[in-house]
């Protein structure tokens, strides 16, 4: 069984649109856990078996795609049968499909014996999407271009966070269709964040938390704006949205204290949990 992590984005800023139709970005990724669960086992062909009846089991979810994709890289004849068991929401902005196709490969990589090295991995990896290869490789990250461009960083400690959900999927792509034409952004806040990680203060990082997303998405959905207020006024150093929502998720002073946050911020319409970052593999064998 592998355990494939969630992502937050301590900072994420758009920067332009360029002239394939992709954003330019620079965000900061960090692995958090909260986990995806699949089993793979030998099979003559590829099958995707899911604990979420609402979820595809076809070329739509990304599991069956990475095993497709790599199954057709490779030239192997053999097949899998996949079983994923969802925990972490869906397009919910913490890269939960992201990370269970980074989890095919690399479990199906070792299950058909083909030994790839991690950068031929991550060459397919990002043919799925930006954020995939950032689940292949273990530690915080910032990403530029349009997010496939991966810079490791340093360790930076373990942070305790409180991650709020509203129960409403929210697409990436409509999201980034509603930046503005001629939108023109320098990654001030970014950096700013690295500079912050460097501290290990989690005061620091937590007042450098940027987003430039956020705003657009919470005119859709006021409560993004709603579960932000929620967080800070339960006691969370700062907050703000992870990737293109809507999760929204708040810094505490420790992991005894995210869970008091998640107490108080606690209601029927929304999900949360306390969870802690780590700099270890996004994806673990247990």
């Amino acid at each position: 069984m592998l355990q494939t992590a969630a992502k937050v984005n301590l900072a994420l800023e758009v920067l332009s649109k360029r002239s394939d139709g992709y954003h330019e970005i620079a965000t900061v990724m960090q692995a958090v856990d909260l986990f995806d669960r699949l089993i793979l086992e030998a099979a003559p062909t590829i099958s995707l078996e899911v604990d979420d009846t609402a979820l595809p089991t076809d070329e739509r979810n990304l599991a069956a795609r990475a095993a497709r994709l790599l199954q057709e890289a490779s030239g192997v004849e053999a097949g899998a049968r996949i079983q994923l068991r969802k925990h972490i929401p869906v397009a919910a902005g913490l890269g939960g499909g992201s990370s269970d196709a980074a989890a095919t490969l690399w479990g199906l990589n070792r299950l058909w014996g083909l030994r790839w090295p991690h950068d031929r991995l991550a060459e397919l990896a990002v043919r799925l999407g930006m954020d995939v290869p950032f689940f292949l490789a273990r530690g915080p990250a910032l990403a530029t271009g349009r997010g496939e461009r991966l810079k490791r960083l340093p360790a930076s400690g373990g942070y305790a966070l409180v991650l709020v959900n509203p129960r409403v999927p929210v697409s990436t792509r409509e999201v980034y269709e509603r930046v503005p034409l001629g939108w023109r952004a320098e990654p001030h806040g970014t950096r700013r964040l690295v500079e912050a990680l460097k501290t290990r203060n989690a005061a620091r990082v937590a007042a450098a938390l940027t987003n430039n997303l956020e705003d657009l998405v919470t005119q859709s959905l006021p409560a993004v704006g709603r579960m932000k207020a929620a967080l800070m006024a339960a006691g969370a150093l700062g907050a703000v949205m992870s990737g293109s929502g809507p999760t929204v998720f708040g810094m505490a002073r420790s992991l005894d204290h995210a869970r008091q946050i998640r107490q108080r911020v606690n209601r029927a319409d929304w999900a949360s949990w306390a969870v802690r970052t780590h700099s270890g593999p996004a994806i673990r064998l247990v």
